[in-house]
């Protein structure tokens, strides 16, 4: 395969030193036609020297084996007869009439010889051609004359001249002729490359299930992927408009205003993240979208258009309001018959023969249904109320009674698990809240300690007032939590990988509603955890309006 390629190039390098050589041939002879021609006019008896007319013969039979002779299937150094019988034919001429001015015409050799064959085609050119003209004139024995002499002494100089110029326009021609080669082909390869990459994102744009529109600051798409065509096509818009005309907000009955709907605000360079839009008029074929959009910018950092990414999560937001109707639905059912259960406590309770043990029990009784209660109506709440706000009924109460009996409540819990409380003794501390809110959110933060911690574990209780606020502490001995599963534990409904296949049951609302309920405080409800280290949830309330009654004790064991 190698001896192939290098007789390929072989043949294709005789070919063009051939071409070339026809081609120089063609116009010494164009030439000495013209130089006939002229000779012709001012002396005409030259036509009649045999001498004369031999060298124009041989001129033309040159020219002729110049353009019959396949040279490519030749050793390369037979091509030089041609340059060596033009050199001779013009010496010829010369000789036949010196004053003709036929020597100029050597320089058609001279420059084809320097061209193709380099330092030795110039140098051999150059010799042959002055030592050729040097000879003849020797040869009539005219050399020492003084006007022969200065004639003959300018051929090399100008033949020397002519072949060194030629020599080196032709290094030069050949180095960009290999730097442009080596930039076409790299220019080649980085096209070829753009041109893979931009198939591959095309395919992958068309393969992936989610729309892409990208466009310029003009507004007219010039990217627009296979989902995108189909979302389109579904509702309708004409194919010179990136999005339908009409689009409804997350509540799928409010219309976006013009100039803010999500194309409107990408148009102007905004950054759009994640913004639910429903496409489809009521009534009709509908679907939800997230919408996401980025600025795109020219090399001197211009805005220069947009890139929209839509995604449908019609399934997600339906799946969500089928979830929110289901646990509405049970709410309603369940106030039914808790009401029921109160009143027939009520009514035991106004027995005068109960005795007190019966009595206690009883009233443990209405007291956790009074709260049960409660608690289905705010999950109630919560489904129907998207922005998760409560009704609070403030009054002054004692922090840490609340804290103390939320942990009697639920230490028979933990003590099925053999769980420890570890509690920091300490005085009241008297503040403006909600003590139903803020009990609600005290157990759920036990509950889950309790839960989610392991057997013969432990659990931290402190009351602290610091830093301008009072913290409410409770930390685990758990298994504790990945940082990718701390980033959506305030997500309603969200139940974390490690627990959801578990036999530790829950709704997911807990942290969500208790954080909720912290904020309408003015305090907020933040969880630190690492696996394997456990949790620690705070849960903080303003200082304003608190009033420490004594200084905080030293932990105890429980």
């Amino acid at each position: 395969m190698g001896d192939l390629q290098r007789n390929r190039l072989f043949e294709v390098a005789g070919t063009a030193v051939g071409r070339s050589a026809l081609v120089s041939q063609l116009l010494l002879t164009a030439s000495t036609l013209l130089l006939a021609v002229i000779a012709a006019v001012v002396m005409p008896e030259m036509l009649s020297n045999t001498l004369f007319f031999s060298a124009m013969i041989l001129i033309f039979v040159t020219t002729g084996l110049a353009a019959a002779v396949p040279w490519a299937r030749l050793p390369l150094v037979w091509i030089t007869v041609l340059p060596v019988l033009a050199i001779a034919s013009i010496v010829l001429m010369r000789e036949a009439e010196p004053l003709l001015g036929a020597t100029f015409l050597l320089i058609f050799p001279v420059i084809w010889l320097s061209s193709n064959f380099g330092v030795s085609g110039a140098i051999g050119g150059v010799v042959l051609a002055a030592g050729l003209v040097w000879g003849s004139a020797l040869n009539r024995e005219i050399a020492l004359q003084e006007v022969e002499i200065p004639r003959l002494a300018i051929v090399p100089i100008v033949l020397t001249f002519v072949a060194a110029t030629t020599y080196g326009t032709t290094r030069r021609a050949a180095a960009q002729r290999a730097l442009l080669t080596q930039q076409t082909g790299l220019f080649e390869l980085a096209l070829h490359r753009s041109r893979r990459q931009e198939q591959t994102l095309d395919e992958i744009l068309n393969a992936v299930d989610f729309g892409v529109i990208s466009f310029n600051r003009a507004g007219d798409s010039h990217l627009v992927n296979r989902a995108q065509r189909e979302i389109l096509a579904r509702f309708g818009p004409r194919n010179d408009v990136p999005m339908p005309a009409v689009l409804y907000r997350e509540d799928a009955v409010t219309q976006f205003e013009d100039d803010d709907r999500p194309f409107r605000r990408a148009l102007r360079g905004e950054t759009i993240d994640r913004v639910t839009v429903w496409m489809g008029a009521p009534g009709g074929d509908r679907a939800a979208f997230l919408v996401s959009a980025r600025p795109l910018t020219d090399h001197e950092g211009v805005f220069d258009g947009s890139v929209i990414v839509l995604r449908d999560v019609t399934v997600e937001m339906r799946a969500i309001q089928a979830r929110d109707d289901l646990v509405s639905s049970v709410s309603h059912e369940l106030r039914t018959p808790l009401t029921s259960v109160l009143g027939y406590l009520e009514l035991a309770l106004d027995d005068e023969r109960l005795d007190p043990s019966t009595r206690h029990m009883l009233t443990v009784a209405e007291k956790n249904a009074d709260r049960l209660l409660a608690l289905v109506s705010g999950l109630l709440t919560a489904t129907n109320d998207t922005s998760n706000v409560f009704t609070l009924t403030v009054e002054t109460c004692d922090l840490g009674a609340i804290v103390e009996d939320a942990v009697e409540s639920i230490r028979p819990l933990a003590q099925e698990r053999n769980i420890t409380f570890e509690q920091s003794e300490s005085e009241p501390i008297s503040m403006k809240v909600d003590p139903f809110r803020i009990r609600q959110v005290v157990d759920n933060l036990l509950s889950n300690a309790v839960k989610y911690n392991v057997h013969s574990g432990r659990i931290g209780v402190a009351v602290q007032l610091t830093a301008g606020v009072v913290e409410v502490r409770v930390s685990d001995t758990g298994n504790g939590m990945t940082a990718a599963e701390q980033t959506r534990l305030f997500e309603r409904f969200y139940r974390a990988d490690s627990v959801r296949g578990s036999s530790v049951h829950g709704t997911g609302l807990g942290l969500s509603l208790s954080r909720d309920i912290m904020r309408q405080h003015g305090g907020d409800l933040r969880l630190t955890s690492e696996p394997g280290r456990g949790t620690t949830a705070i849960a903080t309330l303003p200082v304003t309006g608190v009033q420490p009654l004594a200084e905080m004790g030293e932990p105890r064991a429980t």
